[in-house]
């Protein structure tokens, strides 16, 4: 898993009105905590609508190789616990291939173990930082193994027992919450995170949901004080994944910058941490019907209708970052197609994720002839309506990805609306997020295409 194979080119070329209805799959977030949380628990859990993808599929046999027994059962996937504190020692090295989530957590979850657990994954993922999650373990007890800069391979070696701590979140990453948390589950006493800005709850929202003792409070100094008891027993649950709304943000944006589009998205989560880029499209002035509202596996849930619409530039604030930072690329393709000018300030964190998508987006864009600029955490899009004089005007004017799945997306959905279409280096690492994501997007009508 952690060798990439061959690149596969992909092109979008403009396309007339996009329409239909679709299932996005699975929530991506929300997959990865179903599986390790019912590899930690007693008993069997059962989960619908999991995510196939390849990040996914990482997460679940890394938990394998820690004892847990996972199979498909029709269109369930069963997973047999182990119980809290019962993780065996993992033969080889966990692979995670280009899944940053799930490493991060797995960290969390297996590092304070007084076993030896090894990491790595691929080109893309070993050039991440993994420091900020680190840096927390450490303060538990955890010793350290590292390549250079806190990068992978690296292993873990946890105490006798863990040191449980308050710890504050130096930056809002709910990747770094949920993985002290995790860590909190096997250490005695009572292990606090404090985030100064909130983010998304699913760690919080499942822990709850398979039986641990977490109490969240507020205060007027910070956003949430979350802490966990450890070392409590856990059970197995049914866990109903909705779908992703990050992967959702790639036929939203499609059918907005594209003319005469008329989309239904089934099933799409609703959490309040998670709707930033839907604020921001209405506040654009997209046309998004939010209809058939419902809970689902303790998850709001709806599905959108999306018409394509005339937008106009806004100013994006920082605080908002948190509830949408995997969906920037999108919104920057949104923002080219907008009338005036899009500012997305507060976006620091972008430098950090499977590749410095802040750069990547600006560098995607200036070769597709969108006027922008970029500082080191913010971006200016202004806008083109009717995407004339956009796109790949040369044969040399192909978007670098950086093995990074959503730079892919986002330059496909980018090519239907410009007047030159879009051409990216490779769409193969797609399928870590969103398996079958091109095959969904011509089924609408968009003209999209892997080269031979």
């Amino acid at each position: 898993m952690s060798q990439s194979g061959p690149a596969k080119p992909a092109s979008a070329r403009t396309s007339s009105a996009l329409s239909g209805a679709v299932r996005i799959p699975g929530d991506k977030s929300v997959s990865h905590r179903a599986l390790m949380l019912g590899g930690l628990a007693s008993g069997e859990t059962r989960i619908s609508g999991l995510l196939e993808g390849d990040d996914i599929m990482a997460t679940a046999a890394a938990m394998r190789a820690m004892g847990a027994g996972i199979r498909k059962s029709g269109e369930e996937w069963v997973v047999y616990g182990v119980g809290n504190g019962c993780l065996l020692e993992p033969e080889d090295t966990l692979d995670f291939g280009n899944a940053g989530t799930g490493v991060r957590l797995v960290m969390g979850l297996a590092g304070v173990y007084d076993m030896r657990t090894r990491f790595t994954g691929d080109a893309s993922l070993l050039r991440r930082p993994m420091g900020r999650v680190l840096e927390p373990l450490r303060l538990m007890g955890v010793q350290v193994e590292a390549a250079e800069g806190d990068r992978l391979p690296l292993s873990l070696h946890g105490p006798r027992a863990a040191n449980p701590v308050t710890y504050t979140l130096p930056v809002a990453s709910a990747q770094v919450k949920s993985a002290v948390l995790l860590a909190g589950l096997n250490t005695p006493g009572v292990t606090t995170v404090v985030e100064p800005v909130a983010t998304r709850d699913h760690t919080e929202n499942m822990l709850r949901a398979f039986g641990a003792q977490i109490e969240i409070e507020t205060d007027s100094s910070v956003a949430r004080r979350i802490a966990i008891e450890g070392q409590r027993d856990l059970a197995g649950q049914t866990v109903t994944v909705p779908g992703d709304p990050s992967s959702a943000a790639f036929p939203i944006v499609a059918a907005l910058i594209t003319h005469g589009s008329d989309v239904t998205i089934e099933n799409v989560m609703m959490n309040p941490a998670r709707t930033g880029l839907i604020t921001t499209l209405l506040e654009m002035g997209a046309v998004i019907d939010v209809t058939n509202e419902r809970n689902e596996g303790g998850e709001d849930v709806a599905d959108l209708r999306v018409r394509s619409s005339d937008l106009k530039g806004v100013v994006v604030p920082s605080d908002r970052a948190p509830s949408m930072i995997d969906e920037y690329p999108v919104l920057a393709v949104a923002a080219s197609f907008a009338e005036g000018e899009t500012v997305m300030e507060g976006i620091e964190e972008l430098r950090v994720k499977e590749s410095d998508r802040l750069a990547a987006m600006a560098d995607g864009l200036e070769v597709n002839g969108v006027d922008c600029s970029a500082g080191h955490d913010w971006l200016k899009v202004r806008g083109h309506p009717g995407g004339k004089g956009l796109g790949a005007m040369t044969e040399e004017a192909v978007v670098e990805t950086h093995l990074d799945h959503r730079i892919a997306m986002s330059f496909l959905v980018f090519g239907l609306a410009a007047e030159h279409g879009s051409r990216i280096d490779d769409a193969s690492m797609i399928a870590t997020s969103f398996p079958g994501f091109i095959d969904l997007m011509t089924g609408l009508g968009a003209g999209m295409e892997v080269s031979p």
